[in-house]
């Protein structure tokens, strides 16, 4: 079969250069899992490094192009090719509970949406690494005090600690993209297990970040806090200005003294 063509509604890029295929493929350490999952394989440029891991290695691709290239050209995928919709498949239909690992050179267009995906089985993943726009990668890596620092890092960090590792220039792709690329890797904390409510702590850090300009005082109004509570002076602080674990130190305040 001829090579793949990059569909823009799917948000292809195909990566061309071995080196950083192979670099991001030895991201992962490879304890605690027997089983990987790459997320959108294109073509198996990242594939064919995985493959000589001392794992087993799974691809998940939504197109139907790509499936029937991975199929005939790398026979080591008999019936690891699943043919589904990442953010819509019950990868457990797969995996049935195990710990496994995700990689992948992520489509732009749904890349956030693929981390709160992998954050709803946590329980099952120990490592998560791969290539996303640069300044997403950066966001989910950034501290406390940063700009970019938001919804995405609060939540990922609440759970894994978060390495940007390094920069992927637009040249090296198949359209190249119209922006720098980077790659990261998330490995899940000892203790990942909150001690707070999860769904309070959701609500808190998007309510915080959609008015981000505001204290805490003034974005979290409609929780309608107690007078007592809002008189701490973590709600004289803006949402950047808060740490992961402030944050769940926050949430359980809350659900303590909430009126």
């Amino acid at each position: 079969m001829e090579k793949v063509k990059a569909k823009k509604h799917l948000g292809q890029h195909f990566l061309k250069d071995e080196s950083i295929a192979k670099a991001i493929a030895d991201t992962l350490n490879l304890e605690g899992y027997n089983d990987i999952l790459e997320i959108g394989p294109g073509m198996g440029v990242l594939t064919k490094y995985l493959l000589e891991k001392p794992v087993n290695t799974y691809v998940i691709e939504i197109d139907t192009e790509s499936v029937t290239y991975l199929d005939e050209n790398f026979p080591k995928l008999k019936d690891k090719i699943i043919s589904k919709d990442f953010l819509r498949y019950n990868i457990n239909e797969i995996f049935e509970g195990k710990q496994f690992a995700i990689i992948g050179n992520f489509p732009y267009n749904i890349s956030t949406q693929i981390v709160f995906r992998a954050l709803e089985y946590r329980n099952q993943i120990p490592e998560f690494s791969g290539m996303f726009q640069k300044e997403v990668a950066e966001r989910i890596c950034s501290k406390k005090g940063s700009k970019v620092y938001g919804i995405l890092s609060v939540l990922a960090q609440a759970f894994y600690h978060a390495e940007y590792l390094f920069t992927v220039d637009e040249t090296v792709f198949i359209p190249p993209p119209k922006v720098k690329s980077g790659v990261l890797r998330l490995r899940r904390k000892e203790n990942y297990t909150l001690p707070c409510n999860e769904k309070m702590l959701y609500t808190v850090v998007k309510m915080a970040f959609q008015q981000r300009r505001k204290t805490m005082r003034n974005s979290l109004k409609a929780l309608n806090l107690s007078d007592n509570l809002r008189e701490d002076t973590i709600f004289d602080l803006r949402p950047e200005q808060l740490s992961v674990e402030q944050f769940i130190e926050l949430t359980l305040k809350i659900e303590a003294n909430a009126v």
